[in-house]
């Protein structure tokens, strides 16, 4: 797809003995991105730099589809983004609806109670999300300052329904924020964040972005931030204090120095080169080329006899696919063969499930670029599953676990 192709790739040469890392995430980066990170020791203050973070801050803007909502580009990880949006919007008692579809939204939940909010986690059954009947009957049920919405759960390679939400919202509860963790999403799935009426995003740069880890990127609407301004109890927290930071947001796009901490130099240079390198194809491009990809591989485990852990294609993230494994296979003994083809690939995180399935991630420039990633990870799996003693051709599908609608704590 990309016009920056398969030259730009970080591909290891023939005969390299390193492998691919196609985890969901941290990902494979582009040349160009791994040369941005790797500039000599540099100002914070320096004028190349003040011109990057600037660049960084506006291009987030258009990767995400907003016009006015306020980017918050601070050293940390994704999970900063969790306290960044509990610390700053939720005071102590007030009623947060989580909707948990796997291991991090119930992490989501135990940030928000950290801060003192009252959680209601919705749980969907494994492998599935909420039906949005259920989530406007929570909705109505009583007000709830925030609900949020994993966009893709990377425990389980689920697709949350972030438009259906932000839909219901409007209609049953419109001062109700809303909340999207993107951190396995953003710039793979399709998300609009002014025509849907997202109200803050959390993502991080090492995921679709295509960048090294090392940035919590979040995305604040205006009425969030008027929300922020109307605290009735000051923010209980420092360094992700939204009121100290967005001064510094601002000075740089106006391309001043403004100091609170340190931001992350380098990394923030390559993911202003990354962010070049997805709109120069343009945001559309880029959805469509993840959701190709994504079809190639649920369509290879399809013909490898086994199941993803999303249920339906519906209900299926296009960054990453979760796979059940046979009763007679392990994820432990999976992973090692597929190391020794040359790609790394992830266990399972569910609690009493970790065995039971792998994940193999698919964004960023494994999907975007000519690069023949995607190959040698289907190749690498179909060789790693025969010797574990799985003939796709005789095989009949796996049974998943059972799934209850009330799911124990993940």
């Amino acid at each position: 797809m990309s016009s920056s192709s398969s030259s730009s790739s970080s591909a290891p040469a023939a005969g390299s003995r390193r492998p691919l890392c196609l985890i969901p995430g941290p990902v494979e980066m582009s040349a160009s991105v791994l040369k941005a990170h790797s500039t000599p020791a540099t100002a914070h203050t320096d004028p190349v730099f003040v011109e990057a973070f600037g660049q960084v801050i506006e291009k987030l803007r258009t990767v995400v589809g907003t016009e006015t909502a306020q980017p918050f580009v601070i050293a940390g990880s994704g999970t900063l983004g969790w306290d960044q949006t509990a610390a700053n919007l939720v005071e102590a008692g007030e009623e947060v609806l989580v909707l948990s579809n796997g291991y991090f939204g119930e992490g989501l939940a135990d940030c928000m109670e950290a801060y003192g909010a009252q959680v209601t986690r919705l749980r969907a059954e494994i492998g599935n999300r909420q039906p949005l009947a259920q989530v406007a009957q929570a909705l109505r049920a009583k007000k709830h300052k925030i609900v949020t919405v994993s966009q893709v759960d990377t425990s389980t390679g689920v697709l949350g329904d972030v438009k259906g939400v932000c839909d219901l919202v409007r209609e049953h509860s419109p001062e109700t924020l809303v909340v999207v963790d993107g951190v396995c999403a953003t710039a793979a799935e399709r998300l609009y964040f002014d025509a849907w009426g997202v109200d803050v995003l959390v993502t991080a740069s090492q995921k679709a972005l295509g960048c090294p880890p090392g940035i919590s990127v979040v995305v604040a609407s205006q009425r969030a931030l008027r929300v922020l301004a109307e605290r009735r109890t000051p923010v209980a927290a420092y360094y992700v204090s939204w009121a100290r930071w967005q001064p510094i947001m601002q000075a740089y796009e106006a391309r001043a120095v403004k100091y609170f901490a340190t931001p992350c130099v380098q990394t923030i240079f390559a993911l202003n080169t990354a962010l070049s390198e997805l709109l120069s194809d343009g945001m559309e491009a880029v959805f469509a080329a993840h959701e190709r990809t994504s079809a190639r591989v649920k369509a290879a485990v399809a013909a490898w006899g086994l199941q993803t852990v999303a249920v339906s294609g519906e209900v299926s993230a296009t960054a990453m696919t979760a796979v059940w494994l046979p009763e007679t296979i392990q994820a432990s003994d999976l992973l090692p063969k597929l190391k020794a083809r040359g790609v790394v690939a992830a266990g399972g995180i569910l609690a009493g499930h970790a065995q039971r399935y792998f994940r193999l991630g698919h964004m960023g420039i494994t999907a975007t670029q000519d690069n023949g990633f995607v190959d040698i990870m289907l190749a690498a799996a179909a060789e790693a599953l025969a010797e574990c003693g799985h003939s796709a051709a005789a095989a009949s599908a796996p049974a998943p676990p059972r799934r209850s609608a009330s799911p124990p704590r993940l």
